[in-house]
């Protein structure tokens, strides 16, 4: 019986420390770590501690219902109690705006965020996973603080929160959200370091530290917070639907592949064309020997020679044929005759009057030439490069016109690129432990104190605009002005607020420095729009102009993401660009102008800077054309004196200035300049700018064309013998009646053929041609009106034996041999007799056929485009900057996707066309834009692009802070106000999360487009967007829009070209998409527009010139077809060749090439 109850009592004392030990987890899993708040944090200002309390769950009050819905979305406490008040719940809300608004686009996301703070804070198994671990006092409210508290919270939920988030886009700096809220960049951050920086003192929001234990098991007698998730694919319970592909890469499917390179064309590993260029020439080799030898052989059986003896020149056979009628000649031969013997006889007669009216054709040629020449007071000169390359009708120009009227000309951008020469780079150890980081040179503090005097001392810089002083902040881009008028400075130093103080700012003691600028700098290339770093600094990252400073755009030379490892340093001083104002234009010409000035000037020992301003190509093109006028004068010079000498048969010293040309040389100089001056004074009163090509190319051109005409009529005349009975104007007639038609077939092919490249749409090809073509014409009405008249009264000068400018001085006469000059005797004495010999004439074919086939292999590879640095002079400061510019940037220019005025922004339908967020469309412009952005090194298309519909969504939810209105009177109300008569824009209601539509969204939209970020509201799209949407009809309507983004880097021609193209082929997929109009438009398409056609452009260009140099041979060659085309093929081939040259000597094809080109088929006509 003792045994028995003794067991009895053991085994009822078992039951009730069972039931006792039930009954306390019971009782703890019920009760509280806190509730309410008490005193001040004494580590984050403005921040306050919880209350210990370790009772039950106490009732929420019915006033803090509403809230508790709004934080915590699927939460359906009822009526349970809970272990936080309203108070809380504020701050809660207050300390979760950021993540808020920058989540909330993604349902999944936001639910599992909220879940983590809502069970934290108000939980009523609060006890399972919150363990306090350090308390203080309260005496003044006689309460203890929770000061430390540790969060156990399971792996998997952890996990589950971060894969759904982890897409998550902000849209307006075009990066992913978690790069702003995980004090790192995305691609670092992970489901524990994020959870730990958001529970981190450090960040500035929480009031005391939280440590997260991460375990899927209970740890110590405490059960992870294991709540349950929703994926970024699933919908919510309350009916929200999944993320969108742009936020949720598993809800894009599979990632775009783009299409596989086209292989290049092979024949055994080697180049198609070339292959086929040899066979084809090895085959026309083996039959051309054939030929030569089986006509050699004939040749040898028959004893002909093929060519009779080589004729006296003074004594040429008649060209047509004397027995003519006695050969039966065709219809086209007989009119050929007609049409030859009716231009000799009209010559004849013109050169026989202008010999003998010398002083009416001279005055009168004077008196067209003044008149032509007047409309010179009316040139103008384009230097613009836009108007020079791109054509008004162009695509590229009309979508530049379109955005400069809507949006505003792109901004003026100033930039240097700054290296050192000291090498060296150092090595930082964080302290008191951490792996060490090497920093590159640049990024040594006494490097970026001499860079930030540098900047300080251009912010400073002050010049002159008529009696006004021009300073940067007069013209530069303030984008949140007029609230901070600080001006934007793309640049490392605005990390530490451009202030010499942040930077040498440190936190420290005796033993260690825990933070310095080498961590701030780690810290904000990280997460370069964070209000605070997360290390003992506590310093801002934003820059002073109130935006982000994205490392990739301030500094060049590192490696993948490696920033702390750059060689070099960017700033860029964006300054406003002016759309018709000319005024503010000029300031910003004039401050550019001192920016060149003092950097020509500024001298470092420890820095290397390249530098370019908006203004610097321009004014180097410039300053290389006036050096070129030098060039000009000075062949000019040389063209003289070789005409001079050239032109005249000196027989003896004696006559060195009778036999002389040097008036008649000076003669035919001025005439040549004289069509110049006509053709640009004709053009000039008809409104036609002038180019700087025109200005150096065509006395070139017009020079080489007309010494070739002076040079036939002049040696004609000396070669010729005058008839009995002859006179000097007779004869002088006979000879232009021989030449001139020849002289008119070359100037007016010439001519046609330029008038006719004159229908190309590229300005400077158009206007070379036109002002070319009148001046060749011109020059040669001279040339057989007054050079003929001066040719006469010359040879009436020589035959009186007077000398040559002093011609009242005469000499006593005497008998003088005539001779042939060095040249003619040359030629005909050497070179022709061995050209024609039998066997030189097939090595000749062989070898100009063999260069014809070389050429045609490798016309297909001369390259596209033109290298900017050909067009700077050898000394200019730019070239260092295109070298740098290519070597050490990461980011290409930003490229806009522009919506035409005209989109129903309105509807949902409308909106979901656009937009990038839940519910949108998967071919909406920002989803396909991101899309592109997938596959950056097929599309060019670097990042995601920057939305304002998508950021307005965000703004103008309830759950934000950020859209409020004045209740009484209706006007925006900043989220940093603290008033309680703002309202919300949108009630928290299931209607009220719904989007803005119809009267809602253009009620709220001029609120969001002013309202300037802020830390209760990041989303303010004052600074992002206020140039990006045309409000119209006093902002009752959304008008023209854009979507940013960038381009990635891009070195080359063809790197830009590409670009375009790609670019082009994304728009007219969204506007397929769309249904309506969306062009890209980027600062250097209308620059590289050309290259998308230059080869068209070229074979019409080529094509036509060989037309007309058909049309006009065969006609005035006495409609001989077979001469036309025997002509034609002959420059074809010489064009051909010139491409082969330009292949070897590396001459890309371009507007300027093409220029040559044309010149090249002008002078072969």
């Amino acid at each position: 019986m003792g045994l028995l109850s003794e067991r009895s009592y053991f085994f009822l004392f078992f039951i009730f420390i069972i039931l006792t030990e039930g009954h306390y987890k019971w009782v703890q899993a019920q009760h509280c770590v806190w509730y309410g708040e008490c005193g001040e944090s004494d580590k984050v200002p403005g921040k306050k501690y919880n209350c210990n309390y370790t009772g039950p769950p106490i009732p929420l009050p019915a006033e803090g219902h509403e809230l508790l819905t709004e934080l915590c979305p699927g939460y359906d406490y009822g009526n349970q109690s809970l272990c936080c008040d309203v108070q809380q719940l504020l701050t809660l809300q207050g300390s979760l705006q950021l993540p808020l608004q920058f989540l909330s686009r993604c349902p999944a996301c936001f639910f599992n965020l909220m879940n983590l703070f809502c069970e934290l804070t108000c939980s009523p198994r609060q006890s399972l996973f919150v363990n306090g671990t350090q308390f203080t006092n309260d005496t003044a409210a006689n309460k203890t603080n929770v000061v430390e508290v540790q969060y156990y919270i399971g792996q998997t939920f952890a996990n589950a929160m971060y894969n759904a988030c982890q897409d998550v886009q902000a849209p307006s700096i075009n990066v992913k959200a978690l790069s702003l809220l995980c004090g790192k960049d995305a691609s670092d951050c992970n489901a524990t370091n994020w959870i730990e920086y958001m529970f981190d003192i450090n960040n500035g929001q929480s009031p005391f530290p939280i440590i997260p234990i991460f375990s899927d098991v209970p740890v110590s007698g405490m059960i992870p917070m294991n709540n349950k998730t929703y994926g970024c694919t699933e919908g919510l319970e309350d009916g929200s639907g999944p993320c969108s592909c742009q936020d949720c890469s598993q809800a894009c499917g599979p990632q775009p592949v783009p299409p596989p390179l086209l292989p290049p064309w092979t024949i055994l590993g080697i180049d198609a064309m070339v292959v086929i260029m040899w066979i084809s020439y090895v085959a026309f080799l083996l039959i051309f020997i054939g030929a030569v030898i089986g006509a050699w052989c004939y040749r040898k059986r028959t004893i002909e020679s093929e060519y009779g003896p080589i004729l006296d020149s003074n004594n040429p056979p008649c060209l047509n044929n004397d027995n003519i009628d006695q050969v039966d000649a065709s219809c086209g031969e007989t009119l050929g005759e007609r049409f030859e013997s009716s231009l000799r006889s009209l010559f004849a007669r013109w050169g026989s009057f202008c010999v003998q009216q010398p002083l009416v054709v001279i005055l009168g040629s004077l008196a067209v030439v003044a008149a032509c020449s007047g409309g010179l007071v009316y040139m103008k000169i384009t230097t613009d490069p836009v108007e020079l390359w791109s054509s008004p009708s162009s695509q590229a120009r009309q979508e530049k016109d379109y955005f400069d009227s809507h949006f505003g000309p792109f901004f003026r951008a100033e930039q240097l690129i700054i290296t050192t020469t000291l090498q060296s780079e150092s090595v930082y150890s964080p302290n008191p432990a951490g792996a060490d980081v090497p920093f590159g040179a640049p990024l040594d503090k006494d490097v970026l104190h001499q860079v930030l005097d540098l900047q300080t001392d251009i912010e400073n810089i002050v010049a002159s605009y008529g009696d006004q002083k021009v300073t940067l902040k007069d013209i530069c881009l303030a984008p949140l002005a007029p609230f901070n008028d600080n001006c934007t400075i793309l640049s490392v130093l605005n990390y530490f607020q451009n202030s010499h103080k942040q930077l040498d700012r440190s936190v420290g003691d005796e033993f260690y420095v825990y933070a310095d600028y080498h961590t701030h700098f780690l810290y904000c290339v990280s997460a370069p729009a964070s209000l605070n770093d997360t290390n003992k600094l506590h310093d801002p990252c934003l820059g002073t102009y109130g935006g982000p400073v994205f490392p990739w755009l301030v500094l060049g030379g590192y490696d993948a993401t490696n920033y702390n490892n750059a060689t070099a340093l960017v700033i860029t001083f964006p300054v406003n660009n002016y759309h018709n104002d000319s005024i503010n234009l000029g300031k910003a010409l004039a401050w550019e102008k001192e920016f060149i000035v003092f950097l020509k000037n500024y001298s470092n020992p420890n820095l290397t800077i390249s530098f370019n301003s908006e203004r610097s190509i321009e004014d180097e093109i410039n300053r290389e054309s006036e050096s070129d006028l030098s060039t000009v004068m000075v062949s000019y010079v040389i063209m003289f004196v070789y005409i001079s000498l050239a032109l005249g048969h000196i027989h003896s010293f004696r006559r060195l200035l009778v036999d002389s040309k040097i008036s008649l040389g000076i003669a035919g100089i001025v005439i040549v300049l004289s069509s110049v001056a006509c053709s640009l004074g004709i053009f000039s009163y008809a409104g036609i700018p002038l180019t700087l090509i025109v200005i150096e190319v065509i006395p070139f051109l017009v020079l080489a064309v007309g010494v070739d005409n002076i040079f036939i009529v002049v040696q004609t005349y000396q070669r010729d013998e005058r008839m009995p009975q002859e006179e000097l104007h007779q004869q002088i007639g006979r000879i232009l009646g021989d030449v001139a038609p020849s002289m008119l077939l070359s100037s007016f092919s010439e001519t046609v053929a330029f008038f006719l490249g004159a229908l190309s749409t590229m300005p400077a090809v158009r206007t070379f041609s036109l002002f070319a073509g009148l001046a060749v014409f011109i020059d040669f009405l001279l040339q057989i009106s007054c050079f003929i008249s001066l040719l006469g009264l010359d040879a009436k000068r020589q035959e009186g034996n007077r000398l040559d400018i002093v011609c009242c001085v005469k000499l006593p006469v005497g008998q003088e041999e005539r001779t042939d000059g060095f040249l003619f005797h040359f030629f005909k004495k050497v070179y022709a007799p061995f050209i024609l010999k039998e066997w030189v004439r097939p090595i000749v074919v062989a070898v100009f056929v063999g260069m014809l086939s070389f050429s045609i292999a490798v016309t297909n590879k001369v390259e596209i485009g033109l290298d900017q640095k050909l067009s700077m002079p050898d000394d200019s400061y730019v070239l260092d900057y295109f070298k740098n510019l290519s070597e050490y940037l990461h980011t290409g220019p930003p490229v806009y996707f522009v919506v035409e005025d005209g989109h129903d922004y309105l509807s949902l339908e409308g909106q979901n066309s656009v937009c990038g967020g839940v519910g949108c469309s998967n071919n909406s412009l920002v989803q396909q834009v991101y899309a592109a952005s997938l596959i950056s090194n097929y599309t060019t298309i670097g990042f995601n692009p920057s939305s304002w519909l998508d950021d307005y969504f965000d703004w103008v939810k309830p759950q934000s802070s950020c859209c409020r209105y004045y209740n009484s009177s209706g006007a925006f109300c900043n989220a940093s106000v603290v008033d309680t008569s703002c309202l919300r824009c949108h009630p928290m209601t299931p209607s009220g999360k719904l989007r803005p539509i119809e009267q809602d969204f253009m009620k709220f939209l001029p609120m969001f487009l002013s309202d300037n970020p802020n830390v209760k509201c990041g989303k303010g799209g004052h600074a992002a967007y206020s140039s990006a949407v045309v409000l119209k009809g006093n902002d009752t309507s959304v008008g023209a829009t854009y979507f940013m983004t960038y381009h990635t880097i891009l070195k080359d021609s063809p790197d830009f070209i590409d670009a375009m193209k790609m670019a082009r082929v994304l728009a007219d997929n969204i506007t397929s998409a769309m249904g309506h109009k969306v062009f890209p438009y980027s600062v250097f398409y209308v620059f590289y527009e050309q290259y998308l056609t230059i080869v068209y452009d070229t074979v019409f260009q080529l094509g036509v010139s060989l037309a007309a140099i058909f049309a006009v041979t065969a006609v005035l060659l006495g409609f001989e077809l077979w001469s036309g085309v025997l002509v034609s093929i002959t420059i074809a081939m010489i064009l051909v060749n010139m491409f082969g040259v330009m292949w070897l000597w590396d001459i890309s094809l371009n507007a300027v090439s093409l220029v040559n080109l044309v010149m090249v088929r002008e002078g072969t006509g």
